[in-house]
């Protein structure tokens, strides 16, 4: 898997390296049960500190996108508790459907945004 980190982006480095290893998990890239590096083999790869990593990897935790094992490592383990994570996307759409609707962004153009991400993950 090849994480690449945009050092003159807003967002923070944790928040790319975390969205980026869910995009590999959304496109099978890697799958259940996948060990990701360890935080300083990812630090090293990438060039940034290993408590950065060690955050991405914490939040990943948290969300219930992998688990985290001292024998292991990291290792991807989807927790498919599924009306949270419906919840959750509720909440953050709900967000960015204000921020299009301002935008002028109509609902059918949102519909084809998300009907074309999706065809990404099939």
């Amino acid at each position: 898997m090849l994480i690449e980190v945009d050092f003159n982006s807003e967002e923070a480095i944790y928040i790319q390296l975390r969205n980026q290893i869910i995009m590999g998990i959304a496109t099978s890239e890697i799958r259940e049960g996948d060990s990701l590096p360890s935080v300083r083999q990812l630090a090293d790869m990438v060039g940034i500190n290993m408590h950065t990593v060690n955050k991405a990897y914490a939040v990943l935790k948290q969300e219930g996108f992998i688990q985290l094992d001292r024998r292991n490592g990291a290792v991807i383990a989807i927790n498919l508790d599924k009306l949270e994570a419906l919840e959750d996307m509720k909440l953050q759409l709900a967000i960015l459907l204000a921020k299009g609707s301002c935008k002028g962004i109509n609902r059918a153009e949102v519909h084809e945004l998300v009907d074309e991400i999706y065809e990404e993950y099939e």
